[in-house]
């Protein structure tokens, strides 16, 4: 039988003392561990995972804190701000004195709480994501054990990307609950990206759920991306979501490269009139691995625009899952939800499924989906193995043509050849 959550209420409480959190804080906490026993798991379409282990907390790491070992070292090669974490530590912390002048706050999540308590407090889990929505929601609530808090003032716009590196030490067994926080606010444009690692290996099984919460208000710009490389050993439930407001635009842009079972859970709610989302996910599911990604764009106003593009290429005996979800609510008008999601399998054991969803509740709009899983095409293999390419290098030909239609439209062209990097070493692996 699943141990009870509430059951961790002391070991929560010591560990709240210990990062000196404001009050607020532990009582959100614990009012998490109170509801999470009696929620349910948010319904993902075409996947079961009651049964994944994503609830397994050590309470010796809430109540016995121990240094991080094997902290990587970390030389800074970019110019802009940077933070760099190894579970609840931080190892790097950069942000230039211009932009801490203009009001920019960047830093990791605990000493948020204790310098801006106010603004950690309006937005922390209170509007993008509630504490009590299922299950995973609360439990991230009750155990989150790192993050950070970005805050891009009215009318600031930052040029230069915005870096941060989280990376979770395989071979200890500490929960990896992540919590980012991102306010843009009004008129404000950023380029942001994150990168969760996992360094090492081990046969430990440690649970994974990490929450980032986007709030983009009115006229605000933002181009996230994202590149997951998290382990085998990892078991994990990543939720993004993005509150958009009037005239804001969010260009999402991800990599879903884990090694272990992950649900890649991405939002966008569309609350303001004219307010705009851009998903574009990439994935490889390798060895035995399942991976599920689930997109939703919720239409809430009028004229709001949600287009959805992700591509998959499953290898082996693994699985993947694209869930493409477009609603238009009942009184937006003018909207658009279109979406794409397909898969390439290269393997006859490989399990693949692409689900388009459109639920239209209001007319004058438009909508639309193209979905496909299928394997190589013999004749493009053919022609490239006739032109002397080897097997292996003509099929990672043609996985880079797959892909490229995504990666192509990401906007911010650094990423895009990142994130082509950690493919070849995922096709390598």
């Amino acid at each position: 039988m699943e141990n009870q959550l509430i059951n961790y209420l002391d070991a929560v409480n010591a560990f709240s003392s210990y990062k000196n959190e404001p009050s607020w804080m532990q009582k959100k906490r614990q009012y998490a561990l109170k509801k999470a026993d009696g929620l349910k798991l948010r319904r993902i379409e075409r996947v079961r995972y009651d049964h994944w282990p994503l609830f397994n907390i050590d309470e010796t790491n809430l109540t016995e804190r121990t240094e991080s070992a094997n902290i990587p070292s970390f030389t800074k090669n970019s110019e802009g701000p940077i933070l760099v974490q190894q579970d609840d530590k931080v190892i790097f912390e950069s942000l230039s004195q211009e932009l801490a002048a203009k009001g920019v706050i960047f830093t990791d999540i605990f000493t948020a709480m204790q310098k801006y308590p106010d603004l950690v407090n309006k937005f922390y889990m209170t509007m993008s994501v509630r504490t009590d929505e299922d299950k995973v929601t609360a439990a991230h609530a009750a155990f989150m054990n790192g993050g950070l808090f970005l805050y891009v003032p009215k009318n600031v716009v930052i040029e230069q990307p915005i870096e941060a590196i989280f990376y979770h030490n395989a071979e200890l067994s500490d929960h990896f609950f992540k919590h980012v926080l991102i306010v843009a606010e009004e008129n404000s444009e950023i380029s942001y990206l994150e990168r969760f690692i996992t360094k090492g290996n081990s046969d430990k099984k440690v649970s994974g759920n990490i929450i980032v919460e986007v709030i983009a208000n009115s006229e605000a710009k933002i181009k996230f991306s994202g590149i997951d490389q998290l382990g085998k050993n990892l078991t994990c439930y990543i939720k993004r979501r993005g509150y958009l407001f009037e005239n804001a635009s969010i260009d999402w842009a991800v990599g879903v490269m884990n090694e272990g079972d992950v649900i890649a859970d991405f939002d966008s709610v569309l609350e303001g009139k004219g307010s705009h989302a851009e998903v574009k996910a990439v994935a490889i599911s390798a060895g035995s691995q399942n991976q599920v990604v689930d997109t939703r764009v919720t239409n809430q106003a009028t004229h709001s625009i949600g287009h959805i593009l992700q591509h998959g290429v499953i290898r082996d005996r693994a699985g993947l899952t694209f869930n493409g979800i477009g609603h238009i609510l009942q009184g937006a008008k003018g909207s658009d939800a279109q979406q794409e999601s397909r898969v390439l399998m290269l393997s006859n054991k490989a399990r693949g499924d692409a689900n388009p969803i459109l639920l239209i509740d209001e007319n004058e709009v438009t909508a639309g989906h193209a979905a496909s899983v299928g394997r190589v095409d013999p004749e493009e293999m053919y022609y490239l193995m006739s032109r002397g390419l080897p097997r292996e290098e003509a099929e990672r030909l043609v996985i880079r043509g797959f892909l490229s239609s995504v990666l192509t439209e990401i906007p911010v062209k650094e990423v895009e050849k990142e994130l082509l990097s950690v493919i070849e070493r995922k096709l390598d692996a």
